[in-house]
C-alpha cells in the first residue's frame, strides 16, 4: 500500500489551525516537526509550541485526490491563505518507518512523560505512559492535550476521582491514575475512542482503575476533578451537566479553546465555578475553575 504524503512549512500561530483542517478532510496522520530539525522532538525538553517554524505533514490513502484535498483544505483555513506545500508518494514500509523515526519521549510538567512503545524511557523513575503517537489530538502532540497534562503534572491527585469526558485516547484519564489519583472515568461518544482507551489503560497497567463508558451509558457520579479537552460549543453547552458531576471545592479544567473563545466560556462557567486566568499555548487555552457550591438537585 502507498500514501499520499502533503507536507506544509507554517508560521507557529498556523501549525494547529493546519493539523485541525487536515484532520477534518481525514488524514491518517498528521505529524509537526520543528522546521530545519531532523527529527520530531529530538530534543527530548523541546516544544512544538516553542518552534517559530513548523514543518507539518499530512498522510492519506494512495486514492484521494489532490486537487479535492487542496480545496477541502482551503474551505476549512476559512480566509487563511494555503501555505506551500510539497506532494508525494510513500510506501507503506517507508511510512512505517517515517512515523517511527519522527517521534521520541515527550515531558509534561516535571514528573510526566509520554513515551513510544519503541522508544526506552529517557528518566526510568519519572511518570511514564507509553502510548503510540496517532492523530493531532490525543497522545500530547497538540497544545490542548499538553496544557492538560502540564495541568494534571501540577495537580495534587492523590486518592481522587477523575472525570476525563472526551476521553479520546485516553491519555488524561491514564495521566491521572499514574500520578495518584485513586480512579478515573472516560466518557466519550465514540465507541472507537473507549476500545482505544482500555487497550492504552491496560498496557500502562492500569485498566482495573479506568471505567470506559459511552456518554448516553454513563450513570452519573460525584467526582473531584472534571477534564474536558473538547470544542467551544460542547463546553457551553454542558457548564450545568458538570456543574453537577464536580463536588464543591473540586476542579474543571476545559480546553479545545482558542483563545479568543476563552472569556465567553469562562463567564459561562462563572456561574458555577470560581475561575481563574486562562493559560495560552499558542492560539489554544486552557480554563481552570474550582466548584462553588453544587446545584440544588445535583449529586452530593
Amino acid at each position: 500500500m502507498s500514501w499520499l504524503q502533503l507536507r506544509f512549512t507554517v508560521g507557529r500561530d498556523a501549525a494547529a489551525r493546519l493539523a485541525d483542517a487536515l484532520e477534518v478532510l481525514g488524514a491518517q496522520a498528521v505529524t509537526l516537526q520543528g522546521a530545519g530539525s531532523d527529527s520530531l522532538f529530538d530534543q527530548i525538553d523541546e516544544s512544538p509550541t516553542l518552534w517559530s517554524s513548523t514543518s507539518l505533514t499530512a498522510l492519506f490513502g494512495a486514492e484521494e485526490d489532490v486537487d479535492r484535498l487542496l480545496s477541502g483544505l482551503q474551505a476549512n483555513l476559512r480566509g487563511w491563505p494555503l501555505p506551500a506545500y510539497e506532494v508525494s508518494m510513500l510506501a507503506d514500509q517507508d511510512w512505517n518507518r517515517a512515523w517511527m523515526d519522527r517521534f521520541g519521549p515527550m515531558r509534561f510538567g516535571e514528573r510526566l512523560w509520554v513515551v513510544p512503545s519503541w522508544h526506552t524511557p529517557p528518566r526510568p523513575r519519572a511518570v511514564n505512559l507509553v502510548l503510540d503517537p496517532g492523530m493531532a489530538f490525543g497522545t500530547g502532540t497538540h497544545p490542548t492535550t499538553a496544557l492538560c497534562l502540564e495541568w494534571l503534572d501540577g495537580a495534587g491527585l492523590g486518592g481522587k476521582i477523575v472525570l476525563d469526558y472526551g476521553c479520546g485516547s485516553g491519555i488524561l484519564a491514564i495521566a491521572a491514575v499514574r500520578l495518584g489519583a485513586r480512579r478515573a472515568i472516560a466518557v466519550d461518544i465514540d465507541p472507537q475512542c473507549l476500545q482505544v482507551t482500555r487497550e492504552n489503560a491496560r498496557r500502562n497497567g492500569v485498566h482495573d482503575r479506568i471505567d470506559a463508558h459511552l456518554a448516553r451509558d454513563w450513570h452519573e457520579e460525584a467526582v473531584d476533578v472534571l477534564l474536558a479537552n473538547i470544542l467551544a460549543g460542547p463546553l457551553h453547552e454542558l457548564a450545568a451537566p458538570f456543574a453537577r458531576y464536580v463536588r464543591a471545592n473540586g476542579d474543571i479544567v476545559l480546553s479545545g479553546l482558542l483563545a479568543p473563545q476563552a472569556k465567553a466560556c469562562l463567564e459561562t462557567y462563572a456561574a458555577h465555578f470560581r475561575m481563574r486566568p486562562p493559560r495560552i499555548a499558542d492560539e489554544w487555552a486552557l480554563l481552570h475553575g474550582t466548584r462553588r457550591a453544587p446545584c440544588p438537585g445535583g449529586i452530593p
